[in-house]
């Protein structure tokens, strides 16, 4: 590969480099933010800016000088993850991991030149320019793949980022629980939803163009490397979104454990309380009854105290012997 040089131009310098150039790299910067993606929808125009068709505007791919069969999803907004294999050249939507966003850069790659189209410029672009320029790769092709290993690479940090942090929250709960701490749950875990809501519809496809180009005896040897290299790094990567949500569904069943264990605490004492104050209610009942024995026998009012404070305190002393009793029960059963 000849070295590395990154040139501003405009449309037309970049059209007549990609028609003569034996080895280029367009990449063209749309404008307009990037907008987030959110699980179980595509990513939709914001209603303040609603996306109104010009036809009168051509398109990336006309612009740019490209055959544009088979390419009228290049540069549209709202495309999902794509890869499709069309004759002389790929076609490639590649989700990637940008702060709180999943955006998506449009790529087209052929045996001389790879042309990239994203909205906005998230810092995976730069990323990529300085890993170009060390690892200089000897083709498109291996341009491609590298692009597509800096996509995955996004999408393994921001897992792994998210799972410490899920795991963090998790010891914190048992430390000290709060209320707050539901709400970060809850956004972590849409924050897996969301990740894996984007990249496995991507690998399963471009799972689907590998596979079947790699079953052709004319695939180079390299190539083939360079293919198998990915969809093991999809995989991997795949399995840390996946982890991450196991961690935040076992975080939030512990944090559930923890409120039911707070439940049965209260619970407890209010029996513990019931079964003290049970007895001390039969017997206030009990002598509140109008009956002879009440009225004849006791006399005095000495008699009347002794027998109604001495059956309580003798029904409070006889419950609290029940108890601690059935708590060492409990405690050589759980021994045993």
């Amino acid at each position: 590969m000849p070295e590395v040089a990154v040139t501003r131009t405009d449309v037309a310098e970049a059209r007549r480099r990609l028609a003569t150039d034996r080895f280029v790299l367009v990449d063209v910067v749309l404008p307009g933010e990037a907008r987030e993606g959110r699980p179980g929808e595509p990513v939709r125009a914001r209603e303040s800016e609603p996306a109104v068709a010009q036809p009168d505007v051509p398109s990336v791919a006309d612009q740019l000088g490209l055959d544009t069969e088979g390419l009228d999803w290049f540069g549209r907004p709202d495309e999902p993850p794509r890869a499709e294999f069309l004759g002389d050249r790929a076609g490639l939507v590649v989700p990637v991991v940008h702060e709180e966003r999943i955006v998506h850069v449009h790529v087209v790659v052929t045996e001389r030149f790879v042309t990239s189209v994203h909205r906005g410029q998230p810092e995976f672009v730069r990323s990529f320019s300085e890993r170009l320029s060390h690892e200089q790769p000897s083709d498109p092709v291996a341009v491609l793949f590298l692009l597509l290993g800096q996509a995955l690479s996004s999408f393994r940090r921001a897992a792994v980022q998210a799972l410490l942090e899920a795991e963090e929250l998790e010891d914190d709960m048992f430390a000290a629980r709060r209320p707050e701490q539901v709400f970060r749950l809850s956004n972590l875990r849409r924050r897996a939803a969301l990740l894996h809501h984007f990249l496995r519809p991507f690998l399963e496809v471009t799972d689907d163009v590998l596979t079947r180009r790699m079953l052709s005896p004319a695939f180079p040897q390299e190539r083939r490397r360079l293919a198998r290299e990915f969809q093991t790094s999809g995989r991997l990567v795949l399995a840390d979104i996946e982890s991450l949500q196991e961690a935040t569904r076992r975080a939030f069943a512990s944090y559930s454990s923890l409120i039911a264990g707070e439940q049965n605490g209260v619970i407890n004492r209010l029996a513990i309380v019931s079964v003290i104050f049970l007895p001390l209610s039969f017997l206030t009942g009990f002598f509140g009854m109008n009956f002879a024995f009440l009225t004849d026998e006791l006399e005095t009012r000495d008699e009347f105290w002794l027998l109604a404070v001495g059956l309580q305190v003798l029904a409070v002393l006889v419950s609290l012997y029940l108890l601690h009793r059935t708590r060492i029960w409990r405690r050589l059963r759980d021994d045993d």
